[in-house]
């Protein structure tokens, strides 16, 4: 993890509240960017890192009946931490909502709902690819109206930010972001873009 000589990491970047609803927004009001608005939700609700969700089958997430699991056991997960018993993630109630919405969506556009088909396809058919993902965001943050420029990994930093903001439960964060050291979870301690924000709007000007 990047920090500075000094031992303090880095600053996160995460969305704000507003730019989190902004992309769900304009995801969600277009046909074409159904996929990536699940793939946000999916990120905002799990935490889960740019190749993880992209990892994720069918079977992944949805029983044999096509019906989204309240637990996911990840088969895709960041090495640095090889304990495959932390790399489990829980769906909300209102997650499993949307999923299942998403596996009929896949049904009647006719994408392959195989255990071992990706659970985000590309137009041609391929698992979604990093490149792509990339790409797509860029542009929903355009025609959202964000003005800056973040990365997927944002996504997953205000997951963990909104966790910990919620609950102000420094352990829950870290089982939630599936850290190996909770020294990784404390940046979350720190303000968030969120925080920023809102404090300078009563700065006399």
């Amino acid at each position: 993890m990047t920090h500075y000589a000094d031992g303090h990491y880095r600053p996160f970047r995460s969305f704000t509240a507003q730019e989190q609803k902004l992309l769900l927004k304009v995801t969600g009001e277009h046909r074409a960017g159904y996929r990536d608005h699940m793939l946000y939700s999916t990120a905002l609700a799990t935490g889960l890192r740019e190749h993880e969700a992209l990892g994720l089958d069918v079977a992944d997430v949805f029983d044999e009946r096509g019906r989204a699991r309240q637990r996911v056991q990840l088969r895709v997960f960041k090495r640095s931490n090889p304990d495959r018993a932390m790399q489990e993630v829980v769906l909300s109630a209102t997650l499993r909502a949307k999923l299942g919405k998403f596996y009929h969506y896949k049904r009647s556009a006719g994408e392959s709902l195989a255990p071992d088909a990706p659970l985000f396809m590309s137009r041609n058919g391929n698992r979604l690819s990093k490149r792509q993902a990339r790409h797509a965001i860029g542009v929903w943050q355009k025609r959202a109206g964000i003005e800056r420029r973040l990365g997927f990994h944002s996504i997953r930093h205000s997951a963990c930010s909104n966790l910990y903001t919620q609950t102000k439960d420094l352990r829950l964060t870290q089982r939630f972001a599936r850290h190996r050291s909770i020294l990784s979870t404390m940046r979350y301690t720190n303000p968030s873009d969120e925080v920023w924000v809102q404090a300078v709007q009563d700065l006399p000007c």
